[in-house]
């Protein structure tokens, strides 16, 4: 009988052996992918066709989870839970948003992240019995179809509005307004002949004239206001004039009577040299007075004859 030993087989299985070990050993301490992901909650008020168990979940393109659970809220039945299970490296912040993205023409979808505000805190849930929950934004079919909607509704509003406008009086009074609208251009087309409108242009070409001519007057109408000042204030300043003789004659008429009374003077001596003078006051102040008149009649008269000299002088009979 041969007890003869093959040592290269035994060693063969020794160390196979201890392969198996270490790597069992290994599979038992290596952690598992479960450890690795984290979940969370979506609440979509939308429909979810084409979602379906272990559809993908993106963010910014590359696939960071997948969705492990589809419910319907019992606490809402027109929302829908899905339960996404995610890479815990993957930055989910509060103000992260999830939306539904179709996948081309296939007719499947899947959860898309978008990051927001990227300062904005990591979402944590309070509660160690539940999961976070991710907040949701529309999808792209939900705001046309919103859109399509308002659009539609706005439009059965303004059919609706257009037929109560429409009605049939209303139908009539916009008959008779087309009507009288129709009658009065025609006579405003009879009316504005190729007479009338030569005749408008004859007017607008004189009325320009007219402003040329006022634009030429109103600087001596300027000369006339401000001569007419002047010539005021001359009045005023002559009739100052006067009063202040007639003031100093009044003074020298006291001075003399009480002279006289006081026997001072001798009135043939003084008569002698003042009675002169004032026959010549009292003339300039009658020849002033004259003049003063006839300016003011003349200015009663014709007030433009001051800048103008316009007035026609009438002759008396005889003349």
């Amino acid at each position: 009988m041969n007890n003869r030993t093959n040592y290269s087989l035994v060693g063969f299985l020794v160390l196979f052996s201890l392969s198996l070990m270490i790597g069992f050993g290994y599979w038992l301490l290596k952690p598992s992918q479960e450890e690795q992901m984290q979940k969370y909650y979506i609440y979509f008020d939308e429909s979810v066709l084409g979602l379906n168990m272990d559809a993908p979940v993106k963010y910014r393109g590359i696939s960071v989870g997948k969705v492990v659970k589809l419910q319907i809220n019992p606490d809402n039945s027109e929302q829908v839970i899905v339960t996404i299970d995610i890479l815990k490296a993957t930055p989910v912040k509060t103000s992260t948003l999830a939306k539904l993205t179709s996948q081309g023409i296939t007719g499947l979808s899947y959860i898309n992240l978008s990051l927001g505000d990227r300062d904005s805190p990591t979402l944590v849930c309070k509660d160690a019995n539940k999961y976070a929950t991710i907040k949701t934004t529309p999808s792209l079919f939900i705001k046309i179809e919103k859109t399509i909607g308002n659009v539609s509704v706005n439009l059965s509003k303004t059919l609706e509005r257009t037929q109560e406008l429409l009605n049939e009086g209303n139908q009539e009074q916009i008959s008779i307004l087309l009507k009288n609208s129709s009658e009065f251009m025609s006579r405003m087309n009879r009316l504005l002949d190729d007479e009338m409108i030569k005749n408008l242009q004859v007017s607008a070409k004189h009325f320009a004239g007219t402003t040329k001519q006022l634009d030429k007057i109103m600087p001596r109408v300027d000369m006339f206001i401000t001569n007419t000042v002047n010539w005021e204030l001359k009045i005023s300043t002559a009739f100052g004039s006067i009063m202040t003789s007639y003031k100093g004659i009044k003074r020298s008429m006291d001075m003399f009577r009480t002279a006289l009374s006081r026997g001072d003077f001798n009135l043939k001596d003084i008569s002698h040299d003042i009675i002169p003078n004032i026959n010549n006051t009292l003339l300039q102040s009658q020849e002033l007075m004259i003049k003063l008149e006839e300016a003011i009649d003349q200015h009663e008269r014709s007030p433009a004859d001051v800048l103008f000299k316009q007035e026609e002088i009438r002759k008396g009979p005889g003349e």
